[in-house]
């Protein structure tokens, strides 16, 4: 294949943002290029055949498009060593060249604004390995005790593209999905929405499966094994939900008994999120070599049948033991992930922060508000403070790690601001109700807010989403008097703290500027340590 001159010279650029070197590649794979901007995407079905003894698959995606503008060149993403055998349109086969991980397609037919258009893209190869799946992914090739084949994949910022040709940026969804996995017949297929056709080739098995809602590329999976299945109904908000179980034949008992779990998470989150997504798809948990994933209608599951997380209470507290922290986790993403979308990963705290709160509310709504707060405050403790959790834009590149813990705790702050849990309940509702099926920005969810609550938060996000100062409270305590400011803060941020003056709740209002307040000050003074600031106290 030829390759564009401006290409060979585009390697070479790098770009410097936020302190850190970014490539080309950076840009091809994160930003809306001008060859992916001029279609947007309305189908794939996706064909995959996987073959585990060779660690190798082969197949086909075909992609339907609708054209925004006209333009020639388009833009489809597919890692090394993978590689495109072919491309085709309306029975032509088209050229294609490649720069990196980018292939751009020259179409032959006019592309005519409004026109609905399909592209097939024939590839094959041994993906990449996941290194440590689901954090550095690709396929997990594994054997279960019995010695069969025990794969799936995982590509949350790595890209869908690491295992099947695609639209590899977040900003467009298809409205659809059809998918067909072949893999060795004595094992079962599993991918997202509903299983509709099994068809026995003899040696193999093609799995029939079909998505009927938007769906976003790191969300598709394919697991493969010797899987048993099991279901229930969850009678919901919507209505009836079929529920299915995909699970190690030798992990049944162990997973019928783990997985009661399943109906509470449901009732607790279709409490404070509104009805789950997508019921025409049914919700499913499927066993998989990795620890899990929030794959859309199928969320993975690897956490050994047991409570916390592998075992472990992450808060530190008790209250991380009672609830498995993958069914729980990943389950939340359903609505903030699946549902509403991140359209640049720069704004990946919209997924973990929320998704981590999550997991308080869990808590708050089967055990109580003080199991929720603790947990809450508990996990403060692993909070690095090193990058704001806002990353760089059009690179492909995520904020910090802090986004679980420090967005989990940033909400729980701006709940306590609202005094009003039916309001932080509606808000919560209300952006899976707006913004159904949609991706979004950063920008949008938290001017959402502030709309709602009728309380001008730009500040408050500024501080903890772009910096990494934590709002600290400097007081100075007198007979009948308290002296306080702050510092560490970014500009305008002037956000109320709650105490406890003999355990009755007083308001206090700080600024940059030292501020005196007298009042009876009682035998004892609290700081609600709802809010995640620090205090300091001076002589």
């Amino acid at each position: 294949m030829k390759i564009h001159y401006w290409v060979v010279l585009s390697i070479l650029c790098t770009s410097f943002i936020n302190g850190q070197d970014f490539t080309r590649q950076d840009s091809l794979r994160g930003s809306i290029t001008p060859e992916r901007e001029w279609w947007d995407l309305t189908y794939y079905n996706l064909d995959i055949k996987v073959d585990p003894d060779r660690k190798f698959i082969s197949g086909s995606t075909t992609v339907g498009y609708t054209v925004l503008s006209p333009n020639q060149l388009l833009q489809i993403d597919l890692q090394s060593p993978l590689v495109i055998e072919s491309v085709e349109q309306d029975g032509q086969e088209l050229k294609f060249s490649s720069e990196g991980n980018a292939h751009f397609i020259k179409l032959k037919k006019k592309q005519k604004k409004g026109a609905k258009e399909q592209v097939k893209i024939h590839y094959s190869g041994n993906p990449q390995e996941a290194k440590r799946a689901p954090w550095d992914g690709g396929f997990s090739w594994k054997k279960d005790s019995n010695g069969k084949h025990f794969v799936a994949t995982s590509c949350q910022g790595l890209g869908a593209s690491v295992w099947w040709p695609n639209k590899d940026h977040m900003y467009d969804e298809v409205e659809r999905m059809n998918m067909r996995i072949t893999c060795p017949a004595d094992l079962i297929g599993v991918g997202n929405g509903r299983l509709t056709k099994v068809e026995d080739n003899g040696p193999t098995k093609t799995y029939y499966w079909q998505v009927n809602n938007p769906i976003n590329n790191y969300g598709v999976n394919v697991n493969i094994g010797d899987y048993v299945n099991f279901g229930e109904t969850y009678e919901g908000e919507n209505g009836p939900l079929d529920i299915q179980y995909y699970v190690l034949r030798e992990n049944e008992e162990k997973a019928k008994a783990q997985f009661s779990q399943t109906s509470m998470m449901m009732r607790a989150f279709e409490h404070w999120f509104g009805p789950y997504p997508f019921y025409e798809d049914s919700f499913k948990i499927v066993e998989v070599p990795y620890l899990g994933m929030e794959h859309q209608s199928s969320i993975t599951y690897g956490n050994k049948y047991e409570n916390g997380y592998m075992g472990r209470d992450l808060s530190g507290t008790g209250w991380g033991m009672l609830f498995d922290y993958i069914i729980i986790h990943e389950a939340g993403h359903e609505w903030f992930a699946n549902n509403i979308t991140y359209k640049d990963i720069a704004d990946m705290w919209v997924h973990e922060g929320f998704t981590m709160y999550s997991e308080i509310l869990y808590l708050d709504y089967h055990f109580g508000t003080k199991a929720g707060n603790e947990y809450v405050q508990g996990v403060r403790s692993s909070i690095q403070n090193d990058r704001p959790l806002i990353g760089p834009y059009d690179v492909n590149k995520s904020g910090s790690r802090d986004m679980y813990r420090k967005g989990a705790n940033m909400l729980h702050t701006l709940r306590q601001l609202l005094e009003d849990d039916e309001l932080f309940r509606s808000v919560l509702r209300g952006l899976n109700k707006d913004f159904y099926h949609q991706t979004v920005t950063s920008k949008q969810i938290e001017d959402y807010i502030s709309l709602k609550t009728n309380i001008d938060l730009t500040a408050f996000f500024n501080q903890y989403l772009r910096s990494t100062m934590i709002p600290t409270l400097e007081i100075k305590v007198g007979e009948d008097s308290l002296t306080y400011r702050y510092t560490e803060i970014v500009e305008d941020f002037d956000m109320p703290v709650r105490v406890f003056v003999d355990g009755k709740p007083h308001w206090l209002f700080p600024a940059r500027e030292f501020k005196t307040e007298k009042f009876p000050l009682g035998e004892s003074l609290e700081f609600d340590p709802n809010f995640y600031i620090k205090i300091t106290e001076l002589n």
